[in-house]
């Protein structure tokens, strides 16, 4: 860990020794002559250099180095923003210096070989081992590391890492249950290249994808590795590159000298800032439509510089530089790959997929009571009621205010008898300022000893709503026992069915702690992020110490880990209290939290561009393996108006976690507050969701067991298409439905791509789109446009105003045929919310296959039978030629009153009964 003792280092110029007074005076006559004649050059050139490049004086002033000419290949030497940078500091960390007007490249940049040196090449059984010495004295930042020791794992055909520590004293890793591989893949798509293998050779290595040259990594100079600042830098395959979160911004990430700080905060979504998440993955397509992914397993606050060349450089201020690459080759594969490593995204319960109302300001049980009852009286789905922190007495966890919301557990009593569901809201801050005894949650933390403590060993106080808190440690396992109890115990009193883990971070109102922080270098690294130090901030800004202690770790090291820690140990408590999986929500994540929860964008604002923002931003939790991500519909601070919200509401509809939620003093916006005619927009767009929840479910089953995504870009399922490599405004579920909403204020049309090379069919006229590539869309007020993809088979039930109602519908089957007559899909089933269904077998698989005169069905896996909704009842089938003549169900023909065909949109309808799902069927035409 963090905190190694030592000497600072310091720079003293460029290390050349001195000449004694004789050799001196031997070569005075000759200097003299010599600055005659430069003086005589300068005169002449100076003109010349002038008129020829203004833009860069002095390209190259540091002798001895070898500097990149081109501004595009510059990898920033001085990227600290204090107002420090100058040619002699540059200088003195042995870079290049250039005079000129301002850019945005750096003046003070890297030489051509800079970093280390090779030590030793030896081969090992998984791939590699190398270790290198510092290639000269001249180091940038204190407490450098002078020897280090590269692994390299090739960990299987597709997925490399390398490994870059310090071999002679244990630092910081993330707590990862990974095992190192002990042998070489065999059969590798990527090639690992140590450039320069001799002993004294400039360390640097690439990574390459042989069936097509393509580079896919290359350490460029600037490897720097000290206490509290690593860098590695290196070109990127193309412009084209998609995550490093959490952030606010475009799905394809702009590379023009932008710079992505990770560090989680509690940060509303606005601006260049860090926010609450850290995911520090990435994907990058490749020129030919291949992608590969990249992966930091490290934890500390650190950079992302991404630079026009296309270039990356990452800078972290702690741990080491513990490195993934997956090769794909197609950009789903990249996640699935990535999720193999982090771990799949957890199995949601199907009552998760409805949709949720919340907001910070019903007030009392009553006011919520009354939403519940008016979504119900309008016949508008919804499957759970949530309440925000004002249901607590004084803000405290674990409590509930019983003067305004003393009725609480008869609502949530009367929600189960509907069918219906409901979540609450939990913070990790513990108030500490309630009389001993009276607060059994503080007071078994203190008898337990689990709240994180400060650099002296007392218990840290910080401040959040109830006053001054303790924070629970939850990488201490006594703190999860704790944690446990005290869900059992209010579990006992409000029967909540999931919980929502909000101000993660962890959030301070203090910065640091009551007693503040003491002055350590922990607290005040020479490098600090660059969307925290523009700011004129240091880390502990909205949250604790980083000289904090959480169980054996200091907080400077694991802080990003808060909220990924806590939402374990709050899906394990639930599923223990429950017996049933659970929803759990969470603000903060980290790289794998997907295994845990899910995750909500934040407090985003009721304006038309954060409606825009919200799909790049669930299509990067997707990236992220974190599939049950969604957005404050409506946006949660300001008032919304009734068309932003009649359009959020349709957009919202498809994200795959659906929920209404807005602030305190914030006007209503729950759906049933609008126009009769916005209402209808409303109901009829939920409704869709409902219809679709049995092919919403199969997906996170996918997404479960292979690491596939529920939400994806276009670029996902269209990668050879470049066009869809920067849509942002349109995504998909699964392979076969495309969402294209209205973004923007008073549009009644949207501006979309098909992709060509498909059939395209529109959901809602159940017509084939003749026009195809960039086309416009006709969106009035109570559509969204929606489009099936040629060649997909979606399983539907009828709607109804709950999951629990819905389930019980017979199933449909919306048959989609592709350009060659075929199509195919896939159904997963089980009772929705038993934890072990899978491992003990008690679920359905089936899929379904049709061709140009026949659907059938191969059932995979027989394990559910549900009672009441085992019956297929209707079959709708788009893109046949010409109306049959005969339709055969399992060898008998059936009566043309079961049957029809439109001939106004080529679609066949098939009313059938085929009353258990689990056994096999086909239907057949003539």
């Amino acid at each position: 860990m963090f905190g190694r003792k030592g000497n600072y280092s310091t720079l003293e110029g460029d290390g050349q020794s001195h000449k004694d007074s004789s050799q001196n005076k031997k070569v005075a006559v000759v200097i003299f002559a010599g600055l005659c004649v430069v003086i005589l050059l300068v005169v002449i050139a100076v003109p010349v250099i002038i008129v020829t490049n203004t833009h860069e004086k002095h390209a190259n002033d540091n002798p001895g180095l070898q500097c990149p000419e081109a501004e595009l290949e510059r990898i920033d030497c001085f990227p600290e923003k204090d107002g420090k940078v100058n040619k002699s500091a540059c200088h003195k960390r042995g870079c290049c210096w250039v005079d000129g007007e301002p850019v945005r490249a750096p003046y003070c940049y890297f030489p051509a070989s800079y970093g280390y040196t090779v030590k030793s090449v030896n081969d090992t059984d998984a791939g590699l081992s190398i270790h290198l010495n510092k290639s000269d004295s001249l180091l940038p930042y204190r407490e450098p590391v002078l020897q280090l020791q590269i692994q390299v794992y090739y960990e299987t055909d597709y997925r490399l890492r390398v490994k870059i520590s310090d071999p002679n004293n244990k630092r910081y890793e993330v707590p990862f249950d990974h095992d190192d591989a002990t042998e070489k893949a065999k059969n590798p798509i990527y090639s690992f290249k140590l450039l320069g293998t001799k002993v004294g050779d400039y360390f640097s290595f690439s990574i390459t994808r042989p069936s097509t040259n393509t580079i896919i990594f290359n350490s460029k100079t600037g490897l720097v590795f000290s206490d509290q600042y690593i860098q590695i830098a290196t070109d990127l395959a193309s412009k084209y590159i998609y995550g490093i979160g959490e952030h606010v911004g475009n799905l394809s990430l702009d590379i023009n000298w932008n710079t992505i700080s990770l560090f989680s905060r509690d940060q509303s979504p606005e601006g260049n800032y860090n926010v609450y998440g850290v995911h520090p993955f990435y994907l990058s397509m490749e020129p030919d439509g291949n992608a590969h992914g990249f992966f930091l397993l490290n934890s500390n606050a650190m950079d992302f510089v991404l630079q026009p060349t296309p270039a990356l450089t990452i800078r972290t201020i702690g741990g080491i530089l513990d490195m993934y690459f997956f090769l794909g080759p197609s950009p789903a594969q990249v996640v699935q790959q990535y999720t193999e490593l982090i771990g799949r995204p957890y199995f949601p319960p199907y009552w998760a997929l409805g949709y949720h109302l919340c907001r910070w300001g019903y007030r009392s049980a009553n006011n919520t009571r009354e939403v519940v009852e008016r979504m119900r009286d309008m016949l508008i789905p919804q499957d759970t009621q949530w309440n925000d922190i004002d249901y607590m007495h004084d803000y405290l966890d674990f409590t509930v205010d019983e003067e305004q919301f003393g009725e609480l557990a008869e609502l949530v009593d009367d929600l189960h008898e509907n069918g219906q569901h409901y979540v609450m809201i939990v913070d990790p801050g513990i108030s500490s300022d309630q009389p001993s005894g009276s607060y059994p949650p503080y007071d078994e933390g203190i008898e337990k000893d689990i709240f994180i403590k400060n650099s002296t060993g007392s218990n840290l106080i910080g401040k959040v709503w109830p006053g001054n808190v303790t924070f629970p440690d939850f990488i201490n396992d006594t703190t999860h026992e704790w944690w446990a109890e005290m869900i059992r115990n209010f579990y006992d009193e409000i029967p909540f069915d999931g919980l929502w883990i909000d101000m993660n971070e962890p959030s301070d109102f203090y910065d640091g702690s009551i007693l503040g922080c003491p002055d350590d270098p922990l607290e005040t690294p020479l490098y600090i992020p660059l969307h925290i130090s523009e700011r004129g901030e240091v880390l502990r800004v909205k949250t604790i110490c980083m000289t904090a202690w959480q169980s054996q770790y200091r907080h400077y090291n694991v802080h990003s880990l808060y909220g990924h820690n806590e939402a374990i140990a709050t899906l394990n408590a639930l599923e223990d209290v429950l017996g049933t999986r659970t929803l759990v929500l969470s603000r903060s994540t980290f790289a794998g939290s997907g295994r845990y929860a899910g995750h909500w964008l934040g407090d985003n604002q009721s304006k038309w561009p954060d409606l825009a923002r919200s799909i790049p931003g669930i299509l990067d939790f997707s990236l992220f393996g974190v599939p049950l991500v969604g957005v404050d519909i409506c946006g949660f601070s300001g008032n919304t108006t009734e068309e932003l919200c009649a359009r959020w509401q349709q957009l919202g509809a498809f994200y795959p976690f659906s929920r209404n939620h807005n602030e305190y003093n914030a006007n209503a916006q729950d759906p049933t507050v609008w126009s009769s005619q916005t209402v209808t927009a409303i109901r009829d767009s939920l409704n869709i969701r409902y219809s679709l929840l049995p092919y919403l479910y199969t997906l996170f089953y996918l997404a479960h067991t292979n690491g596939e995504t529920v939400a994806r870009p276009l670029f996902m399922q269209f990668p050879k298409d470049n066009q869809t490599w920067t849509i942002e405004t349109q995504f998909m579920w699964g392979d076969g439905l495309l969402i294209s909403p209205v973004l923007t204020k008073g549009s009644r049309s949207v501006k979309a791509y098909l992709p060509k090379g498909e059939r395209w069919y529109d959901f809602n006229m159940m017509t084939e789109v003749t026009e195809v590539g960039k086309v416009t869309l006709d969106a009035p007020l109570t559509i969204i446009p929606l489009h099936v993809r040629g060649g997909v088979i979606l399983p539907q039930q009828a709607s109804n105003l709950t999951t629990t109602e819905s389930r019980e519908n017979p199933f449909m089957l919306l048959v989609a045929l592709d350009s060659s007559l075929s199509a195919s899909g896939l159904l997963f089933l089980d009772d929705g919310e038993s934890i072990g269904s899978l491992s003990s077998g008690e679920y359905t698989l089936i899929k379904y296959i049709a061709n140009s005169t026949s659907l059938y069905s191969e059932v995979m896996m027989s394990g559910y039978s549900p009672v009441d909704s085992s019956v297929i009842d209707t079959v709708t089938i788009m893109g046949l030629e010409e109306s049959p003549t005969e339709i055969i169900l399992n060898d008998a023909t059936l009566p043309d009153f079961y049957w029809h065909w439109e001939n106004s949109t080529m679609v066949l309808v098939v009313s059938i009964e085929i009353p258990d799902i689990n056994q096999p069927f086909t239907l057949e035409w003539d």
